[in-house]
């Protein structure tokens, strides 16, 4: 693929004056509770997370919490939240995880954190950006579909989007324009119904489906 920095720049400073401002959606006080909440955002909109990691947080604090509950317990303080045996239980060997080999912090390193139950790229990447400051490419449904759009990327692999997003950009970009294009994705570029016609970046997208 054919990377275009003037027009991926170009892309980044629509974005960054439309959405001056941004951050991660997820509610949270601390690196923990953020972990927690980014395992639980898998398939569920974060509005739907935001519903439930208050009460969940109020039952079970810590990583200890987690680790000596029932897993039943957890299974329903998720429930809402879809696929939740398996996020319960990724949660619970999570908590253990940062317990026996992090002394109950969350590591700041991308390489330790994929290690854990439950955590990939993505959800790293959420928490090294967001509780941590450091930069790093999210890639969720959102950044997939408009990436290629945009044709910044011609793969479907979250991985190779990621590099090749990290190949356009300076560094300290990375956190920010993976928020602006999911700001983005939620306003204008959505999936079944883009909004083509209002669509600030339309000047500089050859999305064949658009409305012009």
């Amino acid at each position: 693929m054919l990377k275009d920095r003037k027009r991926t720049d170009k892309i980044r400073k629509i974005l960054r004056i439309t959405y001056p401002e941004v951050k991660t959606q997820l509610d949270h006080e601390n690196p923990f509770q953020l972990l927690i909440a980014t395992i639980l955002s898998a398939q569920c909109t974060d509005k739907q997370v935001n519903k439930i990691t208050g009460n969940l947080f109020n039952k079970l604090a810590s990583p200890g919490d987690f680790a000596q509950a029932p897993l039943s317990l957890i299974e329903n303080l998720v429930r809402s939240t879809g696929f939740y045996r398996n996020k319960a239980k990724n949660i619970q060997n999570c908590a253990k995880a940062l317990l026996a080999h992090h002394n109950g912090q969350v590591p700041t390193k991308l390489e330790d954190l994929v290690k854990l139950p439950g955590v990939g790229r993505k959800t790293a990447n959420v928490v090294l950006g967001a509780a941590f400051d450091t930069p790093g490419i999210v890639v969720d449904t959102h950044v997939a579909r408009i990436s290629g759009r945009l044709q910044l990327t011609d793969h479907s692999d979250p991985v190779k989007i990621e590099f090749d997003l990290m190949d356009q950009m300076p560094k300290r970009a990375w956190s920010d324009f993976s928020l602006h294009l999911i700001y983005f994705g939620r306003e204008f570029c959505q999936a079944r119904k883009p909004k083509c016609e209002a669509c600030p970046l339309l000047r500089l997208c050859n999305y064949p489906d658009k409305k012009l």
